[in-house]
């Protein structure tokens, strides 16, 4: 079973951390009906959602993937580079014990989760504004005691590396090669965003199907033509605030 760890839009969501997006008026209403679209598709494709409640101090809360890094051996509690997103750790922290050991990233290291891509058993992971040196090292660390390399990718122009890039399939990732070189992946099958598209490089693999946002169809079709069944949601208002598609839940097998 795949659960989906989400959780519910803050009201306060238009008061979002923004580095690369400009700030726009929001629709507290339209963003947790996208939401929940959202988790109505994650549940079709088999996953059982764990929602945790909304937090009015904590805008950016929505976006748990920032929290952690999950993977089959392990949790890791992340510290995310924006100190007024520390605290939202603390709930995912609770929950994760249930299903994993759970490590943390600890002062002075910084780690989003947004800046970690797994293929198998290398971890990949963005040098970004948000993740800094000392936190990748320390996931280094906790993952190789559990056979994973851990490879550090220079970005530029975007905030997170799932920004710029995340596996469509095995072995395959889907790249805006503007914010991050292909050849940082280590010879790794790519699929390039249509150009016009600079955001549609974040999609989320559900058991073999993509979440997309309806935002980029011409990426979706490249990435139908390569055979990749996928699922597009709308998620405009979440976009406003530099949320992507994975941004909003955290999966786990158990």
């Amino acid at each position: 079973m795949i659960i989906a760890i989400t959780r519910d839009v803050s009201s306060s969501l238009a008061r979002c951390e923004l580095l690369f997006v400009p700030r726009k008026e929001l629709n507290y209403q339209k963003a947790r009906l996208q939401h929940r679209q959202y988790e109505d598709c994650l549940g079709d494709l088999g996953c059982f959602i764990l929602r945790m409640p909304g937090a009015s101090d904590l805008p950016d809360s929505a976006f748990v993937e920032d929290t952690c890094v999950v993977l089959d051996e392990v949790a890791i509690v992340a510290r995310p580079g924006v100190q007024e997103r520390r605290s939202e750790t603390q709930l995912v922290s609770e929950i994760l014990r249930r299903f994993r050991t759970v490590q943390s990233i600890e002062a002075p290291g910084t780690l989003d989760g947004g800046d970690v891509v797994r293929m198998g058993k290398k971890v990949f992971v963005g040098m970004s504004s948000r993740t800094n040196r000392a936190g990748v090292d320390q996931l280094e660390t906790h993952l190789v005691p559990h056979g994973y390399t851990v490879n550090r990718v220079e970005l530029a122009g975007c905030l997170h590396l799932k920004t710029a890039a995340t596996p469509v399939m095995d072995g395959t990732l889907l790249v805006n090669r503007s914010w991050v070189a292909p050849a940082a992946f280590g010879g790794m099958r790519t699929i390039e965003v249509h150009p016009t598209e600079p955001f549609g490089a974040n999609a989320l693999l559900v058991d073999g199907t993509v979440i997309h946002s309806t935002a980029h169809p011409r990426t979706r079709e490249r990435l139908e033509k390569n055979g990749i069944q996928v699922r597009s949601v709308e998620f405009s208002e979440l976009e406003k605030a530099e949320a992507g598609v994975t941004c909003c839940c955290v999966l786990l097998n158990v």
